[in-house]
């Protein structure tokens, strides 16, 4: 994992996260009640386009391995991938 933090002071939560992800141009289908352990599929334009809104929203640079992006399968997932990388790459197992 490759991340640049900036110093926008809000951190990533999982509502948060569930609210980027419904937008349902990007990501059709997706209710907006998504469980946090509910099958996640982001195709690579969809993974694309949430991070630049976290780079956007939070200041956050994140660029995921391959690894990473194989691992992003569900809202909690995803949500802790990126707390994780907000916090400079501490792992956040809590």
């Amino acid at each position: 994992m490759s991340t640049s933090t900036g110093a926008t002071g809000t951190d990533i939560t999982t509502d948060s996260v569930r609210e980027l992800l419904s937008d349902s141009k990007v990501f059709p289908g997706l209710p907006d009640d998504l469980d946090e352990d509910a099958e996640l599929v982001l195709d690579s334009l969809g993974l694309v386009w949430l991070l630049h809104v976290v780079e956007e929203r939070y200041g956050l640079v994140v660029e995921p391995s391959d690894e990473d992006i194989a691992g992003l399968t569900s809202l909690r997932r995803l949500t802790g991938y990126l707390r994780t990388a907000q916090k400079g790459g501490a792992r956040d197992d809590a």
